[in-house]
């Protein structure tokens, strides 16, 4: 009886020594993972113009993350108009629209320049 338990013990540390390590394996991946992801976008975020499309792609991310401003509307007016795939192109008109109703939303701020 005793040695049931002795080995029923034994059984059940290696069970949870066990998931716990799948767990940090599955855990370092996935961060990794991340990182990767996150370098790539933040390497192509300049490359609106790139010859690429998953660079393109990637910095529209990155311009649809920022905060909308002039320079960043005219450079999305001029993207659209340069832009031969219908996907790519409907995304960028979909960050332009969205800066520009954030930017028609948003009051002007104290440092910006006065017309």
């Amino acid at each position: 009886m005793r040695e049931r338990r002795i080995l029923k013990r034994k059984e059940e540390r290696r069970f949870l020594r066990t998931l716990g390590l799948v767990t940090l394996i599955v855990g370092a991946v996935g961060a990794v993972g991340a990182l990767l992801v996150r370098d790539q976008i933040s390497r192509h975020r300049r490359d609106l113009f790139s010859p690429q499309p998953l660079r393109r792609l990637a910095a529209l991310g990155f311009l649809a993350g920022m905060e909308p401003s002039v320079d960043a509307v005219r450079l999305l007016h001029d993207y659209v108009a340069w832009e031969p795939r219908p996907l790519l192109r409907r995304r960028a008109e979909q960050v332009l629209a969205r800066m520009e109703r954030r930017m028609v939303a948003s009051p002007p701020t104290a440092g910006g320049v006065a017309g």
